[in-house]
């Protein structure tokens, strides 16, 4: 009897030593993905290849312009001569209870199409070379998307 207590005292602590061995840190694996986002984001130029303000296709306010996202934070977006700078950011979601759940954050302090931007997007999908964002409004329910492309 005692050898049996044994044998299942020491397969639970077995069990717990794998199970507490085997979690990943999530705050890591957060920090893991925001470092590959910002290297990807920050290698060349991208340019906008949708963008559908609340069913509204405005993707051709944004044709020609080529964005830079500068690892300092900063976002350039350039178009011939015309040169419009903001900033950019990725960042934990806090105010949802989701471990994975990140944001991609653009400001433009400007009154122009680039306003439109403005947003904490939710990040749907990324690679190296695309990155789709989403967002969905509080005010009148109409969702945004956005899709950056690498040039």
């Amino acid at each position: 009897m005692e050898n049996l207590r044994t044998r299942i005292l020491q397969t639970a602590l077995i069990l717990l030593v794998f199970a507490i061995g085997g979690c990943e840190d999530e705050s890591n694996s957060t920090q893991s993905e925001i470092n590959q986002i910002t290297e990807d984001m920050t290698s060349g130029t991208w340019k906008i290849t949708e963008f559908i303000d609340s069913g509204d296709d405005d993707t051709s306010d944004f044709t020609g312009y080529l964005f830079t996202f500068n690892s300092s934070g900063s976002l350039v977006a350039t178009k011939g001569s015309t040169t419009y700078t903001g900033n950019w950011s990725v960042t934990e979601d806090s105010g949802d209870d989701s471990p994975d759940d990140l944001d991609f954050n653009i400001f433009f302090n400007l009154t122009n199409q680039f306003e439109d931007l403005n947003d904490d997007w939710d990040i749907v999908t990324h690679t190296s070379t695309k990155i789709q964002l989403i967002d969905v409004s509080g005010g009148n329910g109409g969702t945004d998307n956005l899709t950056f492309e690498k040039n």
